[in-house]
């Protein structure tokens, strides 16, 4: 399909970087990016600038759009005091999307570079890190659960117990507790005792500094980025994809500068050990792997969903002819490596073996949004029926959640079982059983896609496939508020989220998807006569 090129893009600098060359002559692929009419760019200085102008807007908007303290020492009741409130927020929130959509536009750019082989791994690192930075300091980002990670942090810190209750039962450090989203304020704590022990150094160290204590977490969280960095060019190698197009998708996406960091979320902390992990068993270090993905998931749970697939992948690294003697000679080692790993870990991260983030794994389902597919289509059916019958929603989501609960296990299961062959398939069936959990699963957050999504970044990917994960991660940051709040039931808001996700995921594949700047450019001047 033939596609008119980006003019600004065109422009950009060739100098500087030892970048890849353009192919020679012209090549259009079939459903892919015309590349007849891209320059080299062998580092596109105007589209990472682009995105750092887009990542300091946000920072500057975030001041008064985003998940500001109930009371704020930085703007307090200042001058600038009016960006948190009434036609002064609403500013803040047009220009924090404004930031946002040029961050998008500088992202999009950039991946048509890496699919036409013009840029390599060094320029999309360089843009992730510009893209980056301003976030680090900025005010959290379409969610406030970094304040319930420094109040059960806190709470341990006190000597209470976060799986038995929330942060209100404390009576010190009023700022962090105060900040805690109402939800979580009561209930108990879903993450592994490795990350209430990381939060805990963090309140240790900030004290009752909610500022300080956001961007020391987002600090601690580069170390599961660095982690991510570390390994995906090496699962590139094992898994056939292309490094650029890898860490533009895992690295420098919306969902990891604006979700993962901007947030931030331990998924991000989380993803560090699983992707090491994985790799080490694609390197034939199984000890290793057990080790670190059961580190993983003593920060959050989820991780543990690829443990049985690390299993069939050590057991097929065993000599032998029959498959089930060498899974029961790699099962029992790996159960008794995780077991010493978990009751450690466990022991040192909360000085007792406290088996109660169990029973609070369940907390989260108090979430209920339609972007968890059972609980949508519980809603779905509630609606239809309450139009004629004044019912109760709850029977209909929980039926639909429970059936969704089956169809998990059976389809967990089964790749299990399909993994049973070992190497890289079985960490395809891992990635993909870690998206179905998020997916079916309750609750599903936006964020949550990245536990499968990264391994499978390392993947090969088509051009129409690219396009489409551009789409579902605009979608994705879009449909909550900069302030945390969920957005998914504001049905003419999310009209617009999906016309901007669409045109985003066109804008891949053809800049200038609607001829808008085309049209412009052929719109006749007046005469001079």
């Amino acid at each position: 399909m033939a596609t008119t090129a980006d003019p600004a893009a065109e422009r950009e600098s060739s100098a500087g970087g030892a970048g890849e060359t353009a192919p020679a002559g012209n090549r259009t692929e079939p459903g892919g990016l015309d590349t007849r009419f891209l320059t080299p760019a062998r580092f596109p200085y105007r589209t990472i600038a682009l995105g750092t102008v887009g990542s300091t807007l946000i920072l500057l908007a975030a001041l008064g759009a985003a998940g500001i303290l109930i009371r704020d020492p930085v703007i307090g009741h200042g001058p600038l005091s009016f960006i948190r409130y009434g036609h002064g927020k609403a500013l803040a929130t047009a220009l924090l999307y404004i930031g946002f959509a040029l961050v998008v536009w500088a992202w999009v750019r950039l991946g048509r570079y890496v699919i036409a082989g013009l840029v390599g791994s060094g320029p999309v690192l360089a843009a992730s890190a510009c893209w980056t930075v301003p976030l680090l300091i900025a005010p959290p980002l379409f969610t406030r659960d970094v304040f319930s990670y420094l109040g059960q942090g806190a709470q341990l810190l006190y000597g209470r117990d976060p799986y038995g209750t929330g942060p209100a039962e404390l009576d010190v450090l009023p700022d962090i507790v105060h900040n805690v989203h109402l939800l979580w304020q009561t209930t108990p704590a879903p993450y592994g005792p490795g990350w209430l022990a990381i939060s805990q150094g963090v309140v240790a160290l900030t004290g009752n500094n909610p500022i300080a204590g956001v961007i020391v977490t987002r600090l601690v969280m580069l170390i599961g980025l660095g982690g991510m960095l570390w390994a995906l060019p090496r699962l590139v190698r094992h898994l056939g994809g292309k490094l650029p197009i890898t860490l533009w998708l895992a690295v420098a996406s919306p969902m990891t500068v604006i979700h993962l960091i901007g947030g931030p979320h331990n998924d991000l902390m989380m993803l560090g050990f699983l992707t090491i992990g994985v790799l080490a068993m694609l390197e034939r270090h199984p000890v290793v792997s057990i080790v670190l993905v059961t580190i993983g998931m003593l920060i959050k749970p989820t991780a543990g969903i690829a443990l049985p697939f690390l299993v069939w992948m050590w057991a097929n690294q065993l000599p032998g002819d029959k498959l089930w003697p060498r899974f029961f000679r790699a099962v029992i080692p790996a159960l008794g490596i995780f077991g010493v790993v978990f009751v450690a870990g466990t022991w040192v991260s909360l000085g007792t073996f406290n088996l109660g983030w169990f029973a609070a794994l369940s907390a989260p389902q108090l979430i209920t949004n339609w972007l968890n597919f059972p609980s949508g289509v519980g809603e779905f059916f509630f609606t239809l029926v309450h139009v004629v019958i004044d019912v109760p929603s709850s029977p209909f989501v929980t039926t639909a959640r429970m059936v969704g609960w089956v169809a998990l296990g059976v389809f967990l299961v089964w790749q299990w079982w399909q993994a049973r062959h070992g190497g890289t398939g079985a960490v395809a069936r891992a990635a993909a059983a870690l998206l179905a959990v998020s997916l079916l699963a309750p609750p599903t957050l936006p964020w949550y896609l990245t536990w499968g999504f990264v391994l499978f970044s390392a993947f090969t990917w088509t051009r129409r496939q690219l396009a489409l994960v551009v789409g579902v991660s605009v979608f994705l940051v879009l449909v909550f508020y900069p302030t945390g709040e969920q957005a998914m039931y504001d049905w003419w808001f999310m009209a617009g989220v999906f016309a901007v996700s669409v045109y985003a995921a066109a804008s891949l594949l053809r800049p200038d998807p609607l001829g808008l700047v085309s049209a412009w450019r052929r719109k006749p001047s007046r005469s001079s006569d």
